[in-house]
């Protein structure tokens, strides 16, 4: 589960994923490709400004945001921040991987946009919960973006 109860409450009733942001078995040919795609639902659903993504592009030129496990975290720098409208995140599934660069694949890419200091919160929840590839694979495997959501949300453990 990625939040305590009370935190659920929160984030559920902040909406910080909508299941509209959760595409499964994407096709995607370069991780570019899939940052502006993250970014874009992000944008969509009204977490951030356009100029958000750009700052996504520019995170990832410093600094890879693969975290292992087939999981890339693309979010904004600091110059962005002022972008962030509320917090959110937009998950991709990617069955067969992108490469991510220094021969990693992510299969799951998850867009990040934090309020304040609120990104450190889900990234720390992000990779607390998703620590171990059976994990990921479980999630890459669903086959319907309610399974996805409720992990996310708190909803069922894997």
């Amino acid at each position: 589960m990625f939040f305590t109860k009370k935190k659920v409450e929160k984030k559920e009733e902040n909406g910080i994923l909508k299941k509209e942001n959760i595409k499964l078995n994407c096709k995607v040919a370069s991780k570019e490709e899939a940052i502006k795609t993250v970014g874009q639902m992000l944008c969509d659903s009204g977490y951030v400004d356009e100029n958000y993504i750009d700052g996504m592009m520019e995170r990832e030129k410093t600094f890879v945001t693969y975290i292992g496990n087939g999981i890339a975290i693309p979010h904004g720098t600091n110059e962005v921040k002022k972008a962030v409208k509320k917090s959110g995140i937009a998950v991709m599934v990617v069955p067969e991987g992108v490469d991510w660069g220094g021969n990693e694949k992510a299969k799951m890419i998850i867009g990040i946009a934090g309020v304040g200091d609120e990104h450190l919160e889900i990234l720390a929840n992000i990779a607390e919960n998703l620590s171990t590839e059976e994990e990921v694979e479980a999630l890459i495997a669903a086959e319907d973006k309610e399974k996805i959501y409720n992990i996310f949300v708190g909803g069922n453990d894997l």
